[in-house]
């Protein structure tokens, strides 16, 4: 399905106001690795927002992700006193790893080794 219209605004509207509380925070840095929020979705009745987020040089994103999420209420706080005159009430705010950045790197390194292999001589066989 679709998002519409105001689900984009408000998606746009927490994307951009969350990236202030992460930096306000100091959830853009978590053990020497940066956090990012990736994309941002509100469900169709607006009650809810998935915040997807991409962790870059962190050993163990999941204990990133648990830190964040330990701090949901004091970030829940926060948005509501940026965006109470834009929004009626505060959606429930979700986080999840974005596992794009994983990929992207899966993918160079596979199309780096299959250069490689291009690349190198052909192995003679003991006929």
């Amino acid at each position: 399905m679709e998002e519409g219209k105001r689900q984009k605004q408000i998606a746009g509207l927490l994307n951009e106001e969350m990236n202030g509380i992460f930096q306000r925070l100091g959830l853009t840095m978590i053990e020497g690795g940066m956090v990012s929020i990736s994309s941002v979705k509100v469900t169709s009745d607006l009650l809810e927002a998935r915040f997807y987020l991409s962790f870059f040089q962190i050993n163990n994103p999941q204990a990133a992700l648990h830190k964040i999420e330990e701090r949901h209420h004091e970030i829940k706080k926060e948005l509501a006193s940026r965006v109470r005159h834009q929004l009626r009430s505060i959606p429930v705010l979700k986080f999840f790893r974005d596992e794009t950045l994983d990929h992207v790197f899966k993918m160079e390194e596979l199309f780096q080794r299959i250069e490689a292999e291009r690349k190198s001589p052909p192995k003679k066989s003991d006929s």
